[in-house]
């Protein structure tokens, strides 16, 4: 990947592609294409590959898809299987039709079996059931990696797929009804602080154990993983991980810390968990690249927090 060459950001206003976007125009690389959902919805088949005929791009990050948390995602099965089915298919064949050089698909964790050994390795996709609450989500993640691979085995096709643990960062998504744990524990500390509140009611037992990566160290590694290796040397897919998990109650006592909020917290057990733990193996791109994740988590989330109070004031 040289500065001048095209390459294409899908979903570069989410919490991936934005800083995907920032950290490549900081090393250089101006020569960037992006297109807002507006202006190029990516679930018509038609349009995308219109899109990649007319401009070619180099290389692409395939960061666009509908995401949410828990709930989110339990009470929309439909959408989070069809819409980004849609979007993968669309923009992976796309790329294999415009000529792309190369192409990394940002996938998630919960692709990985609900019962599977700790830490999670690579290997361990497809060897059992998924956690039901996301499962929508994760076939489609799925179909993505093995479209890549079979591209890859079929046309020569230069296609790789990273799996991060939960990302969080500048730019995520914090609404209560449709954000992932993390964000979605800053608002409602950060709401119950500003109104006074003595209680926050969260959900689940707060037991589950999950890891957390700031964004820009995973667009860091992403970057990286674009310049320096080639599909064949990824494998089918390769792990991006902080390196150790922390249970949702200790989550949400050192957001609280953070945030402000002095009241107590109550745990509404009749709300689902989610998989009880989620800790990848991320040795295997550690061997690949020089990474490893520079941000600290209660550092991670003092820069979260600056930024949504920015956004909010």
């Amino acid at each position: 990947m040289v500065n001048d060459t095209l390459i294409y950001i899908a979903g570069h206003r989410g919490l991936v592609g934005s800083a995907i976007v920032r950290l490549l125009r900081e090393q250089g690389y101006d020569n960037l294409l992006v297109r807002t959902h507006s202006e190029l919805d990516l679930t018509d088949q038609r349009k995308t590959l219109e899109f990649f005929l007319t401009y070619r791009p180099d290389y692409v990050f395939l960061a666009a898809a509908k995401v949410g948390g828990i709930i989110a995602n339990s009470q929309n099965q439909a959408d989070f299987i069809g819409q980004n089915l849609a979007i993968s298919t669309n923009v992976i064949h796309a790329a294999y039709k415009s000529g792309a050089k190369k192409l990394l698909n940002l996938g998630s964790a919960c692709i990985y079996p609900k019962n599977t050994v700790q830490p999670i390795t690579e290997t361990q996709l497809l060897t059992g059931a998924l956690e039901p609450t996301n499962e929508g989500y994760a076939i489609a993640k799925i179909a993505a990696i093995k479209m890549c691979r079979y591209y890859n085995e079929q046309y020569g096709t230069n296609f790789m797929s990273v799996m991060p643990a939960n990302l969080y960062g500048i730019h995520d998504n914090f609404d209560i009804n449709s954000s992932h744990v993390l964000p979605a524990l800053i608002h409602k500390f950060h709401l119950a602080k500003k109104t006074g509140q003595h209680q926050v009611v969260l959900f689940g037992t707060g037991l589950p154990r999950r890891e957390f990566l700031y964004v820009d160290d995973c667009a860091r590694a992403c970057i990286k993983l674009m310049e320096k290796r080639e599909a064949n040397e990824v494998g089918e897919i390769v792990n991006i991980g902080y390196g150790s998990d922390i249970a949702i109650k200790e989550l949400a006592d050192m957001i609280a810390r953070i945030v402000g909020f002095t009241g107590s917290i109550v745990w509404d057990a009749t709300k689902p968990d989610g998989v009880s733990r989620r800790l990848l193996d991320s040795s295997k791109i550690q061997s690949l690249i020089d990474w490893q994740p520079k941000v600290s988590l209660p550092e991670g989330i003092r820069k979260t927090y600056r930024w949504y109070c920015r956004q909010n004031e």
